[in-house]
């Protein structure tokens, strides 16, 4: 019967590389629209865009492999149950736990998968994907060196600029701030240059007006200044100092934060060690998914009628572990005593999966009520 076993994994990692590309696509695309637009907005070109996607794939691969081993599952013991080939296996003499063995090697692949995904490959493209947002952000010129055109780099900032020189001076330069509440400020300029300071970069505006709007009086305040710098270091994003997100760090760092660790996310310890369990506990959601979708098919027998009920069912034991993941990541994140909890929806999900095809195997063995002769009604 290894044969079988063979067939079996075969039909569920065909399926479940079609599953994972068709989701893959569907969640890549809806994340990309979003992320197209502010590339666009901030006059990046389309190779940058292309190259930010393909940073953030990694992420979204690691988000959709349990649905699509999940998917692939219920497919797959669909199709061998309607084409009665889990019938003929049933009638050889394997049970449901014998019958599990293709659908548990098929999980252990993808729980692979998503610790390999979890543990090296997100936190690597997540690092690349910061450091080079952090690159763009710096290159202010993509941003505030478009002439002839009113920019809106912030909420409540407006900038224009008539022309650029060719030495990279600014003529004609308006910039209006109106992110105070109750005032707004505009600032004009004859000429204008775009300085790199140790805190970020600055507007240096030559001769020119501010003037000031009170909202609350209508009144108007005006003063002339023969140069005046602008800090533009908030606008671009450089306001991190160098701060990073924990989901960039290894695993072996967020297991076991240290001052530095703590200091260069600025995020508490429980933060980091949420993080580092959270990662150890995905790939058991890649196995419950491979596991759960076949053991709820099977557990409910052979049936003219399809197996709609055992679908539904099965769809709906995944989205309580889901909820459940969602409702222990809260409790953890508040609370260090709560971190096993982590592992409860894996846990949770195995065991689910473990009795619906313990509970199939009863299910072979309860004998048939034999029926009653014509002598015993009579």
């Amino acid at each position: 019967m290894a044969r079988f076993d063979r067939y079996v994994l075969s039909q569920l990692v065909a399926l479940f590389g079609f599953f994972s590309l068709v989701l893959v696509g569907v969640y890549w695309v809806n994340r990309a629209v979003a992320l197209f637009d502010q590339i666009i907005s901030d006059g990046q070109s389309a190779g940058v865009f292309l190259e930010l996607t393909a940073l953030t794939l990694p992420n979204v691969i690691r988000l959709v492999l349990p649905v699509s081993a999940f998917a692939a599952s219920v497919w797959v013991t669909n199709r061998l149950a309607t084409e009665s080939e889990l019938v003929v296996a049933q009638a050889a003499g394997l049970g449901p736990f014998r019958l599990a063995r293709a659908p548990l090697v098929f999980g252990l692949i993808v729980a692979l998968l998503v610790a390999l995904l979890a543990h090296w490959i997100v936190p690597a493209s997540r690092a690349a994907l910061s450091e080079r947002q952090s690159e763009i952000a710096r290159n202010v010129s993509a941003r505030f060196l478009v002439e002839g055109r009113f920019m809106h780099p912030a909420e409540g900032l407006t900038v224009y600029i008539r022309e650029i020189g060719e030495t990279g001076e600014l003529k004609g330069v308006l910039l209006s701030d109106s992110r105070r509440p109750g005032s707004q400020t505009t600032y004009t300029a004859a000429r204008a240059l775009l300085v790199r300071a140790g805190t970020g970069p600055k507007l240096v505006m030559v001769d020119g007006l501010a003037q000031t709007l009170d909202r609350e009086t209508g009144r108007l305040a005006t003063t002339r200044f023969t140069d005046f710098a602008y800090d533009l270091a908030g606008l671009i994003g450089t306001s991190r100092q160098g701060r990073r997100d924990e989901r960039e760090l290894p695993t072996g760092v967020l297991l076991a934060p240290d001052a530095a660790a703590l200091a260069a996310t600025g995020k508490p310890a429980s933060v980091l060690l949420y993080e580092g369990h959270a990662r150890l506990a995905q790939p058991l959601l890649g196995l419950v998914g491979a596991l759960l979708g076949f053991a709820a098919l099977l557990s409910g027998g052979f049936s003219r009628f399809g197996f709609w009920r055992q679908v539904a069912l099965a769809v709906a034991a995944l989205v309580l572990i889901q909820l459940l993941d969602n409702a222990v990541a809260d409790r953890a994140l508040s609370d260090t005593r709560f971190l096993p909890l982590v592992y409860l929806p894996g846990a949770a999900g195995l065991a689910a999966a473990a009795g619906l095809l313990a509970w199939s195997g009863r299910r072979r063995r309860m004998p048939r009520r034999a029926a009653p002769s014509a002598g015993a009604a009579a």
